[in-house]
């Protein structure tokens, strides 16, 4: 199977340039689009009440700081991005929702094996999720 459309989810920590330039390695010999999509927690979900916090101005240094950080990694990788997302929400729902908008037919991510991981595996519910091929790239700890 040939994929046509490459998404990378990052979590722009130290390991996400190695899963861009593992993916733009993939993409270039597939001669693939490749796309980038970060999603950051939303606050409000988990909001308790328990002190005023102004959401919406959180939620917005936070995206575009994510913004900043996502542009510097894709300056890392020798391949052109043709897509760049970064949004806040449940993370499987915007993957989702990322897939079918911009027709994406493999999507690469990474897992740690450590001891968190085996109990709140991100990728492990995108596996689930995902109505496309994945990759999952083991990362070390």
């Amino acid at each position: 199977m040939t994929y046509k459309h490459i998404l990378v989810a990052v979590d722009l920590s130290e390991d996400s340039e190695i899963l861009v330039k593992k993916a733009a390695g993939l993409a270039c010999a597939l001669n693939a689009n490749l796309s980038l999509v970060h999603i950051d927690v939303n606050f409000t979900d988990m909001y308790t009440g328990f002190m005023e916090i102004n959401f919406a101005e959180t939620q917005n240094a936070m995206l575009e700081a994510a913004q900043g950080k996502i542009q510097k990694l894709v300056q890392t990788v020798d391949y052109p991005v043709s897509e760049i997302i970064v949004s806040s929400g449940d993370l499987c729902n915007e993957i989702r929702n990322t897939i079918q908008e911009i027709n994406i037919d493999l999507v690469l991510c990474g897992h740690h094996k450590d001891f968190w991981s085996k109990i709140l595996s991100t990728s492990r519910q995108m596996l689930n999720d995902s109505p496309v091929d994945m990759l999952i790239v083991p990362l070390d700890d």
